[in-house]
């Protein structure tokens, strides 16, 4: 894959940022740094990199949201903010070996997404 002009903003801004972000968001921030890429470009980029396995892509109801791939990990999803963060969950082996005995399938991966609220602040 050729890493253009675009792709290496966009990669750049993900990279940067810790936040998911939608791809008018990634655009926006895009334009008001001065980099001069036109909203078309920017969903095209995101659909690219995203296939290739290069920025994570996560789909929700209301769209898709972007972040940077640094390894296997899950969601936590903040149902009155809308963030989602990234944590790394390890379940034990003795369950991962119990859902491959049941199943008859070989675990090689697995993502948990998590949802809730926020606490109140006491």
């Amino acid at each position: 894959m050729r890493l253009s002009r675009q792709r290496r903003a966009i990669l750049e801004l993900l990279w940067q940022t810790e936040d998911h972000l939608s791809a008018r968001q990634i655009y926006d921030r895009l334009n008001q740094e001065g980099k001069d890429i036109g909203h078309t470009s920017v969903y095209q980029n995101l659909d690219a990199l995203s296939e290739q396995g290069i920025i994570e892509c996560v789909e929700r109801a209301d769209g898709r949201l972007y972040g940077n791939i640094s390894d296997s990990h899950s969601h936590v999803n903040c149902l009155d903010t809308e963030k989602i963060l990234d944590v790394h969950v390890q379940l034990p082996a003795d369950l991962i070996a119990k859902i491959e005995a049941e199943t008859g399938v070989k675990i090689v991966d697995y993502r948990i997404d998590f949802y809730g609220y926020q606490q109140p602040q006491l």
